[in-house]
Protein backbone atom coordinates (compact mmCIF):
# COMPACT_ATOMS: atom_id res chain seq x y z
CA UNK A 1 0.00 0.00 0.00
CA UNK A 2 1.31 3.40 -0.92
CA UNK A 3 2.55 5.36 2.20
CA UNK A 4 0.69 8.48 3.16
CA UNK A 5 -2.79 7.17 2.23
CA UNK A 6 -5.56 8.61 3.58
CA UNK A 7 -7.87 5.74 4.82
CA UNK A 8 -10.80 8.15 6.92
CA UNK A 9 -11.47 11.22 8.18
CA UNK A 10 -14.08 11.78 11.27
CA UNK A 11 -14.34 13.90 14.06
CA UNK A 12 -13.27 12.58 17.69
CA UNK A 13 -15.91 13.00 20.52
CA UNK A 14 -13.89 16.03 21.60
CA UNK A 15 -14.35 17.76 18.18
CA UNK A 16 -10.80 17.20 17.27
CA UNK A 17 -10.54 16.91 13.60
CA UNK A 18 -8.73 12.39 13.20
CA UNK A 19 -6.88 11.94 10.12
CA UNK A 20 -6.59 7.94 9.68
CA UNK A 21 -3.17 6.99 7.09
CA UNK A 22 -0.83 5.00 6.39
CA UNK A 23 2.70 6.21 7.91
CA UNK A 24 5.02 8.11 5.85
CA UNK A 25 8.84 9.00 5.90
CA UNK A 26 7.30 13.13 7.44
CA UNK A 27 6.09 11.35 10.33
CA UNK A 28 9.42 10.42 11.75
CA UNK A 29 9.83 12.83 14.35
CA UNK A 30 5.72 12.23 15.27
CA UNK A 31 6.63 8.53 15.86
CA UNK A 32 9.57 9.77 18.10
CA UNK A 33 7.85 11.78 20.24
CA UNK A 34 4.95 9.05 20.70
CA UNK A 35 6.79 6.10 21.71
CA UNK A 36 8.94 7.78 24.13
CA UNK A 37 6.15 9.88 25.33
CA UNK A 38 4.34 6.52 26.18
CA UNK A 39 7.80 5.09 28.01
CA UNK A 40 7.72 8.26 29.95
CA UNK A 41 4.43 8.16 30.88
CA UNK A 42 5.04 4.61 32.13
CA UNK A 43 2.40 2.89 29.60
CA UNK A 44 2.04 -0.76 29.42
CA UNK A 45 4.03 -1.64 26.28
CA UNK A 46 6.70 -4.00 25.89
CA UNK A 47 9.69 -1.33 25.88
CA UNK A 48 11.47 -0.65 28.71
CA UNK A 49 14.00 2.22 27.47
CA UNK A 50 13.50 5.17 25.28
CA UNK A 51 14.10 5.06 21.53
CA UNK A 52 16.80 6.53 20.23
CA UNK A 53 16.52 8.80 16.73
CA UNK A 54 19.03 5.93 14.55
CA UNK A 55 16.58 3.56 16.32
CA UNK A 56 12.86 4.95 14.97
CA UNK A 57 15.04 6.13 11.62
CA UNK A 58 15.56 1.87 11.15
CA UNK A 59 12.41 1.32 12.09
CA UNK A 60 10.61 3.35 9.83
CA UNK A 61 12.36 2.68 7.17
CA UNK A 62 11.91 -1.18 7.42
CA UNK A 63 7.81 -0.38 8.20
CA UNK A 64 7.80 1.82 4.91
CA UNK A 65 9.20 -0.99 2.93
CA UNK A 66 7.06 -4.02 4.16
CA UNK A 67 4.03 -1.32 3.84
CA UNK A 68 5.01 -0.65 0.07
CA UNK A 69 4.99 -4.26 -0.41
CA UNK A 70 1.73 -5.17 1.48
CA UNK A 71 3.49 -6.91 4.39
CA UNK A 72 2.21 -5.37 6.67
CA UNK A 73 -0.94 -2.47 7.60
CA UNK A 74 0.10 0.50 9.46
CA UNK A 75 -2.51 2.87 10.50
CA UNK A 76 -1.39 6.15 12.22
CA UNK A 77 -3.85 8.81 13.34
CA UNK A 78 -3.04 12.45 12.94
CA UNK A 79 -4.29 15.16 14.62
CA UNK A 80 -3.53 18.87 13.92
CA UNK A 81 -0.55 17.37 11.68
CA UNK A 82 1.11 15.05 14.39
CA UNK A 83 0.81 11.42 14.69
CA UNK A 84 -0.92 10.68 18.18
CA UNK A 85 -1.39 7.47 17.45
CA UNK A 86 0.33 3.97 15.64
CA UNK A 87 -1.08 0.85 14.47
CA UNK A 88 -0.66 -2.44 12.77
CA UNK A 89 -1.96 -5.85 11.56
CA UNK A 90 1.39 -8.18 11.17
CA UNK A 91 0.17 -11.03 8.78
CA UNK A 92 1.35 -14.62 10.19
CA UNK A 93 3.46 -15.79 7.16
CA UNK A 94 3.64 -19.52 7.37
CA UNK A 95 1.84 -21.76 5.21
CA UNK A 96 -0.65 -23.18 7.67
CA UNK A 97 -1.48 -19.92 9.32
CA UNK A 98 -1.48 -16.81 6.56
CA UNK A 99 -5.04 -16.29 6.99
CA UNK A 100 -4.27 -15.07 10.45
CA UNK A 101 -2.87 -11.49 11.32
CA UNK A 102 -1.85 -9.59 14.81
CA UNK A 103 -3.01 -6.18 15.57
CA UNK A 104 -0.66 -4.14 17.88
CA UNK A 105 -2.34 -0.23 18.89
CA UNK A 106 -0.87 2.38 20.26
CA UNK A 107 -2.47 5.90 21.40
CA UNK A 108 -0.71 9.21 23.19
CA UNK A 109 -1.95 9.99 26.41
CA UNK A 110 -4.48 12.95 26.13
CA UNK A 111 -6.21 11.46 22.82
CA UNK A 112 -7.68 8.23 24.84
CA UNK A 113 -11.43 8.07 25.86
CA UNK A 114 -12.40 10.16 22.78
CA UNK A 115 -13.23 7.03 20.31
CA UNK A 116 -10.11 7.54 18.37
CA UNK A 117 -9.19 3.94 19.52
CA UNK A 118 -12.20 2.50 18.27
CA UNK A 119 -12.19 4.04 15.46
CA UNK A 120 -8.74 3.06 14.49
CA UNK A 121 -9.52 -0.52 15.61
CA UNK A 122 -12.38 -0.67 13.28
CA UNK A 123 -10.70 0.74 10.43
CA UNK A 124 -7.43 -2.08 11.41
CA UNK A 125 -10.79 -4.68 11.13
CA UNK A 126 -11.58 -3.39 7.81
CA UNK A 127 -8.76 -3.68 6.10
CA UNK A 128 -7.74 -7.08 7.62
CA UNK A 129 -10.94 -8.12 5.48
CA UNK A 130 -9.64 -6.31 2.91
CA UNK A 131 -6.09 -8.40 3.35
CA UNK A 132 -8.40 -11.74 2.92
CA UNK A 133 -7.64 -12.25 6.84
CA UNK A 134 -10.13 -14.04 8.98
CA UNK A 135 -8.77 -14.63 12.23
CA UNK A 136 -7.40 -11.56 14.16
CA UNK A 137 -5.46 -11.66 17.43
CA UNK A 138 -3.92 -9.25 19.69
CA UNK A 139 -2.00 -9.31 23.54
CA UNK A 140 -2.71 -6.77 25.95
CA UNK A 141 -1.60 -6.29 29.73
CA UNK A 142 -4.18 -7.49 32.16
CA UNK A 143 -4.18 -4.25 33.95
CA UNK A 144 -4.95 -2.35 30.85
CA UNK A 145 -8.84 -2.32 31.58
CA UNK A 146 -9.47 0.77 29.11
CA UNK A 147 -8.01 -1.24 26.37
CA UNK A 148 -9.46 -4.52 26.83
CA UNK A 149 -12.89 -2.79 27.09
CA UNK A 150 -12.18 -1.10 23.02
CA UNK A 151 -11.50 -4.66 22.28
CA UNK A 152 -14.58 -6.10 23.68
CA UNK A 153 -16.98 -3.09 22.04
CA UNK A 154 -15.28 -3.71 18.60
CA UNK A 155 -15.69 -8.16 18.93
CA UNK A 156 -12.49 -9.39 20.51
CA UNK A 157 -13.08 -11.99 22.84
CA UNK A 158 -10.50 -13.26 25.45
CA UNK A 159 -9.09 -16.61 24.60
CA UNK A 160 -6.23 -17.00 26.57
CA UNK A 161 -3.83 -15.68 29.40
CA UNK A 162 -0.52 -16.22 30.06
CA UNK A 163 0.26 -15.73 34.09
CA UNK A 164 2.93 -13.25 34.78
CA UNK A 165 3.99 -12.90 31.31
CA UNK A 166 5.44 -9.49 31.99
CA UNK A 167 7.97 -8.03 35.18
CA UNK A 168 7.40 -4.14 35.63
CA UNK A 169 8.18 -1.72 38.37
CA UNK A 170 8.76 -4.89 40.52
CA UNK A 171 5.41 -6.67 39.79
CA UNK A 172 4.29 -9.42 37.93
CA UNK A 173 1.32 -8.65 34.98
CA UNK A 174 -0.68 -11.37 32.98
CA UNK A 175 -1.04 -11.18 29.41
CA UNK A 176 -4.30 -11.62 27.97
CA UNK A 177 -4.98 -13.02 24.66
CA UNK A 178 -7.91 -11.24 22.47
CA UNK A 179 -9.28 -13.05 19.58
CA UNK A 180 -11.78 -11.93 17.31
CA UNK A 181 -13.11 -14.13 13.90
CA UNK A 182 -14.05 -12.02 10.92
CA UNK A 183 -17.50 -13.53 8.92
Amino acid sequence: MKAGKVIRTFSAKDGRKVILRTLKWEDLDDFLELINSLFDERANICRNQKVSREEEIDWLSKALSRLERDEVFYLAAEVDRTVIANSEINRRTSSYDRHVGAIGIAIKDGFRNVEIGTRMMETLIEQARAMGLTVLTLSVFANNARAIHVYEKVGFTQTGNIPKSFFKEGSYIDKIIMTKILE
